[in-house]
């Protein structure tokens, strides 16, 4: 090899190296521009659930409503941006989001270790607790109270796993095949109590006046939180602020007493 050729090698090779590394760079800033972009464009895109409710539904009137929806809009109204929502299933929410279809997804969405290796999350800004139900005259609030109690559940479900961890020995638990079934059995008196989801205990009491559940206590809670693209720190931070002030100056609690009729929990 003459000492021009190696020379002109070591040259490329150099200048190969620079290439790469300008564009690792620029495709590190623009991912990291997340903010920045949403700003610029004067628009947010918002993956959102369009029938899930009450976390997002189409009213009487065919616009969206819900948690979910009025939490897209105050981010936006923070952010200082107009907002799109971008309606999504519970199946494609996440892929949306790291193929760059939505800058947030608002949807109902819960933090596991599978997601958290894709997506980033903030804060929590909405509850999502399995409660224990029962008639309002009846004087339950710990698990201790169940003692001697008849407690119906579907079967399988986050909420059945909670309560037979907390069940005294002397409850009997009716399991059941679906959320249908344990909230029939309840309504038609087979049980004395039941524990479901707050969503599903307030569409069965919306939908009849008959032995209308009253919320005891919490058996499990899987609050959701706001999904973001790996990487965005600047817009991670901006988001969790905005959650906070919203929990300091009362709005998550009107939006939680508004769609999930209960206060937003202090652990939240």
């Amino acid at each position: 090899m003459t000492f021009a050729h190696a020379r002109r090698r070591t040259f490329t090779r150099a200048l190969l190296a620079t290439g790469a590394l300008a564009a690792a760079m620029l495709c590190s800033t623009a991912h990291a521009d997340a903010l920045a972009s949403i700003q610029k464009a004067g628009v947010v895109q918002v993956a959102i659930p369009q029938d899930f409710p009450p976390f997002g539904s189409l009213g009487t009137d065919l616009t969206l409503q819900g948690y979910d929806i009025d939490m897209a809009r105050l981010v936006a109204q923070e952010l200082g941006v107009k907002v799109e929502l971008v309606a999504v299933t519970s199946t494609n929410r996440v892929p949306f989001l790291t193929t760059g279809k939505a800058h947030l997804v608002i949807s109902s969405l819960g933090k596991n270790a599978e997601r958290a290796k894709v997506i980033d999350f903030t804060q929590a800004y909405a509850p999502f607790p399995k409660s224990v139900y029962g008639p309002k005259e009846m004087a339950i609030k710990a698990p201790a109270d169940l003692a001697g109690k008849t407690i119906g559940v579907t079967r399988g479900s986050t909420e059945d796993l909670a309560l037979t961890k907390v069940a005294p020995a002397s409850a009997t638990i009716k399991r059941y095949e679906d959320n249908n079934a344990t909230a029939q059995s309840y309504l038609t008196g087979q049980v004395q109590l039941v524990t479901l989801g707050n969503i599903v205990a307030n569409a069965v009491n919306e939908r009849t006046k008959l032995r209308q559940m009253d919320a005891k206590f919490a058996v499990e809670d899987t609050p959701c939180y706001i999904g973001v693209a790996k990487g965005e720190a600047a817009l991670l931070q901006k988001l969790d602020a905005i959650i906070a002030k919203a929990k300091a100056d009362g709005r998550l609690n009107a939006m939680s007493q508004r769609w999930m009729k209960m206060p937003l929990p202090a652990s939240l």
